[in-house]
């Protein structure tokens, strides 16, 4: 049971890790607050696929991957920079109980989307038109596991900024400000959820207007790792390289490539709409059934 208040509206409330029990084994929302993350991150994507006529069970298979190596991607990512958190190997399995880096997702995932469309002969930038918006959605959702595990929270005393330390003492005073089983914090959780939903909507409005397949990609991961930059440089429970925080370090490299791709992109004036198969003979379905 986790003691999660807001001081400075007085406000209170306790939350238990475990949503229930099945044969007398722990169900913990964590799990399945992430799980619900998957499953809307994977209906989103589903939608924005039959818009350009994806076989069903292309998009499955595209689906299990993703999703699989997603996961097993940010655990690694989570674990091989915290090695020492670990008493044992079984430990590093125990996803339930927190611990998942989302550029370690972001990057096995995407790896096995691509080669699973490369393998079929689909246009692996059109799929991921629909892919990214659909990382930041589950990243909307998965955030609050989070908060029922009391984890993922700021300082209120100090800001650190690509090796800088800033002092913020003065936001004890704001009214969204928590205590997490008794430790003052920033709800830094709650700042990217916020980030991100912006960040969906904007996306979301524009896609019509992409000029280019990719462009969606783009919006995303500038979005986001501007927006990462600057949280993470509250977060207490960082991973380090070198001194920097790293996920400060990868946010400033998706920013200044997005935003140089997105300039030259422009200046070129990129223009192209593929299918999303690349050969015909790739999107004939037995029985005609193309759903």
């Amino acid at each position: 049971m986790n003691e999660i208040a807001f001081p400075n509206i007085k406000l209170s409330l306790n939350v238990n890790e475990v949503a229930f029990s099945v044969f007398g084994k722990d169900i913990a929302w964590y799990g399945i607050i992430v799980t619900l993350g998957i499953i809307s991150a994977v209906v989103y994507v589903y939608f924005r696929a039959k818009e350009h006529g994806i076989i069903t069970d292309d998009f499955l298979d595209i689906a299990i991957f993703t999703v699989v190596f997603g996961v097993i991607g940010a655990r690694l990512y989570y674990v091989l920079t915290s090695l020492d958190q670990y008493d044992s190997f079984w430990d590093v399995f125990k996803v339930w109980e927190g611990g998942l880096g989302i550029y370690g997702g972001i990057i096995l995932g995407a790896s096995a989307a691509i080669l699973t469309l490369v393998h079929k002969k689909m246009n692996v930038l059109k799929f991921f038109n629909g892919l990214a918006p659909a990382c930041m959605l589950g990243q909307i959702i998965g955030r609050w596991g989070n908060f029922v595990n009391a984890e993922a929270y700021g300082s209120v005393e100090l800001f650190e900024f690509f090796g800088k330390t800033y002092d913020i003492s003065s936001c004890k005073t704001l009214p969204w400000i928590m205590s997490a089983n008794g430790v003052l914090c920033q709800p830094t959780f709650l700042y990217e959820c916020i980030w991100n939903i912006i960040g969906f909507i904007l996306i979301n409005v524009f896609y019509k207007r992409k000029k280019y397949d990719g462009q969606p990609v783009l919006w995303y991961l500038g979005w986001y790792g501007f927006g990462r930059m600057f949280i993470e440089g509250l977060r207490t429970d960082s991973l380090y390289v070198g001194g920097i925080k790293i996920s400060q370090l990868i946010g400033l490299v998706c920013v200044v490539v997005c935003i140089f791709l997105l300039i030259l992109f422009k200046i070129k004036k990129v223009a192209n709409d593929k299918p999303l198969y690349l050969e015909a003979s790739a999107i004939e379905v037995k029985d005609g059934d193309t759903d």
